[in-house]
């Protein structure tokens, strides 16, 4: 199926900017400023010396509106570089969620079966609930929350997706 210039697409861009006070704010509002969604932000500095930090965004909009975002992120002044994952090519995307399920008897045996199935690993345990930590792609982890929802949820916490490009080259 081929998207129509106008149709949004999902896109995972990495943003290396100097590790400094107020560069979120400066890049959220670029976002807000413009009217753009952030379906996803991660931040972590990158280097020993931490003057760099990786910013990973996920947001959706049509192409034109893609590049942009990424025009108007390389204008910023501490931003050294800006990747589009997705245009990159193939790539990996991860992210990590602590997720609580509180239930007694077969809801119980079935959430530790679910999680198994899952390699949702349990972090925490009490006689009434689980805390299940769980690493993997965005829809994995979307499947697992939905599945909890029927046994016991209770509350999750996800960290956000961060991406990284296959192969030995960085981007």
């Amino acid at each position: 199926m081929k998207i129509k210039p106008t149709e949004a697409e999902r896109h995972v861009l990495t943003v290396t900017v100097d590790n400094e006070a107020g560069i979120l704010a400066k890049i959220a509002g670029l976002f807000t400023a413009r009217g753009y969604n952030i379906d996803s932000l991660t931040v972590a500095d990158i280097t020993e010396n931490h003057a760099l930090s990786r910013i990973t965004i996920v947001t959706h909009g049509p192409p034109a509106v893609i590049d942009q975002i990424r025009a108007q992120l390389e204008r910023l002044v501490p931003v050294h570089k800006v990747v589009d994952l997705t245009e990159m090519g193939a790539h990996v995307e991860r992210e990590l969620a602590l997720v609580k399920v509180a239930g007694k008897g077969e809801h119980r045996v079935e959430a530790l079966r679910l999680a198994g199935v899952f390699r949702a690993r349990p972090v925490d345990t009490t006689t009434e609930s689980f805390i299940f930590e769980l690493t993997g792609a965005p829809d994995k982890i979307d499947s697992f929350v939905a599945l909890m929802r029927e046994l016991g949820l209770v509350e999750v916490g996800r960290t956000g997706i961060v991406g990284m490009m296959r192969g030995a080259d960085g981007a």
